[in-house]
């Protein structure tokens, strides 16, 4: 059923699949999916927790990290509740207008991720190279603005996602093959021309990936450089400790962020399935990694955690 608007129809509804392939495993496969979903719902809300409550992690790389755990929250929770309900419950059914603001929030928020990876390297960057500035360079004001430039940045580049899809016709087909609602997924229900909107897509992938990583390599170059000319072999292994949670958290983000936008676009030959599969670690396995790499690997974090689990007081 198509509902009438200003300038084209649209369905009433969407039907979500699944994971077409496996129908008779996804209760079953729900199951780890929700217990990844608890872990990054516990995880990111104890460190959002310890950052507000430690004054003492007031600091430009725990603010990072504080945003990095409510974007975290927010893609994670953008799709698992929905899919969840689908595995368990063969609630496939989603709302015209719900389904666009489930692609806004996935595609927003993950760019939104990846810029507070960079701002994150630019924050080792300074803290490395200038050391004694790093506080003077980075305040809480600038800190602050970053993370509102790269708030706004997703803004600017997503919002014509779904202003663009809105305004197109869409075939009497309202069957979208995987969990949720994502940009592409969409598109192909849509019963008009769709390269401004693919060329669209395919840009701001690869500028906000590509701006993002040039920053972060730079970064690491230039902090490679000043490390390797440290005196200490001491103080050249603490540097590097110091960046290797971040590594960590770039490459669960990447890696299966890559697979997934080269497999939708070129990989017919890859299993549905595999590919659906893909799709779904890759926007739950970073929320979920991420506090535990930084709650393991960042020292201030870890024995927060001990003595809130202990009972003593700091």
């Amino acid at each position: 059923m198509l509902a009438s608007g200003n300038h084209s129809s649209y369905p009433v509804s969407f039907i979500l699949l699944g994971i077409p392939g496996l129908e008779n495993s996804q209760f079953w496969i729900a199951f780890p999916l929700c217990a990844m979903y608890v872990v990054a719902i516990i995880g990111n809300t104890t460190v959002l927790h310890i950052v507000r409550i430690d004054h003492t992690l007031h600091e430009p790389m725990y603010l990072f990290l504080a945003m990095l755990a409510i974007t975290d929250l927010v893609l994670s929770s953008s799709t698992q509740p929905k899919m969840l309900a689908i595995l368990w419950f063969h609630a496939h059914e989603t709302e015209y207008h719900a389904c666009l603001i489930q692609v806004f929030f996935i595609h927003a928020f993950s760019s939104v991720e990846s810029g507070v990876l960079m701002a994150m390297a630019l924050d080792r960057y300074v803290a490395i190279c200038f050391p004694l500035r790093h506080s003077s360079i980075l305040t809480p004001a600038v800190v602050g603005k970053l993370g509102a430039a790269v708030m706004m940045r997703a803004l600017l580049l997503v919002s014509p996602f779904c202003i663009m899809v809105s305004r197109m016709p869409f075939c009497p087909n309202q069957i979208i093959p995987q969990p949720y609602c994502e940009h592409m997924a969409v598109l192909k229900l849509v019963c008009a021309d769709t390269r401004v909107n693919r060329a669209y897509g395919l840009f701001v992938a690869f500028s906000v990936v590509g701006f993002d990583m040039s920053v972060i390599s730079v970064s690491y170059v230039m902090i490679l450089r000043t490390v390797l000319g440290l005196p200490s072999g001491q103080a050249r292994l603490k540097a590097f400790g110091t960046c290797a949670s971040h590594i960590c958290v770039i490459l669960a983000l990447y890696i299966p962020a890559l697979f997934t936008f080269l497999t939708h676009r070129f990989g017919h030959h890859v299993p549905r399935a595999v590919h659906i599969m893909f799709a779904n670690l890759y926007l739950l396995v970073p929320p979920m990694l991420n506090p535990i790499i930084y709650g393991v690997r960042t020292k201030q974090i870890r024995n927060r955690v001990i003595q809130g689990c202990c009972g003593k007081d700091p």
